[in-house]
Formats: structure tokens, C-alpha cells, sequence
């Protein structure tokens, strides 16, 4: 896995309250007290991989607008991201700053900005 890559999740993930990352079954996640906010891996065909949480109507638009978006059926609320060169970087941090806010207790989730 591109090290700058987790680098970068790690810079976005770090800024939230009590978000920490550490090592997964297979990669390595952030987790807000025992709730996962996001996971990064890569798998057997070189592709790498985000799963993040989101509101389920995004779920399903994200898995309704395909690639690099697809379907994460761990949860009900998970959905994935390919990374790759073109990877949009703003685009992850709103999204990543969301699974926070969604995965965090209100409490925590309420000291975050959230993206518009």
C-alpha cells in the first residue's frame, strides 16, 4: 500500500477527537473509541481500497454511481472508495470528516466542522 497514502488518511483522520489509527485483520483502520471510521487495504489484483461509513440514501448513491465508488456489505452504513493516482483528496477529507460524525458519540462529533 502507497505509504503517502496512508500518510494522508492518517493527517485526516488524527484531527478528529479520539480518533486513532491502528492495524486491521488486513490493513490498517482509524477507529473512534470501538467504532470503525474508515479502513484502508489492498487486495490480490494491486488495487487499493477505503471503506468509510456514510447515510444510508449515500450508500446507495454511491453505490448507484460505480467506479471508484462500490458496495460494502460489512454494515449497512459502509461503502468503498478505489485509490488510485486520480483519487480527489478534498473529497475523501469530507467524506472521511462524515463517517467520523456518524461513528463518533455526539458529544465528539459535535466539536467537528463538518463539510457543507
Amino acid at each position: 500500500m502507497p505509504q503517502e497514502w496512508v500518510l494522508r488518511l492518517d493527517t485526516i483522520l488524527t484531527r478528529f477527537p479520539d480518533c486513532s489509527q491502528e492495524p486491521a485483520w488486513v490493513g490498517i483502520r482509524w477507529r473512534v473509541r470501538q467504532a470503525t471510521v474508515a479502513h484502508v487495504f489492498g487486495g490480490e489484483d494491486q488495487l487499493f481500497r477505503l471503506t468509510f461509513r456514510a447515510e444510508p440514501d449515500e450508500v446507495a448513491a454511491f453505490t448507484h454511481l460505480g467506479e471508484p465508488y462500490f458496495a460494502n456489505r460489512w454494515s449497512g452504513n459502509s461503502v468503498g472508495l478505489l485509490l488510485d493516482t486520480d483519487t480527489d483528496w478534498q473529497e475523501v477529507a469530507e467524506l472521511l470528516t462524515d463517517s467520523y460524525c456518524l461513528q463518533a458519540p455526539a458529544r465528539l462529533a459535535a466539536l467537528v466542522e463538518r463539510p457543507d
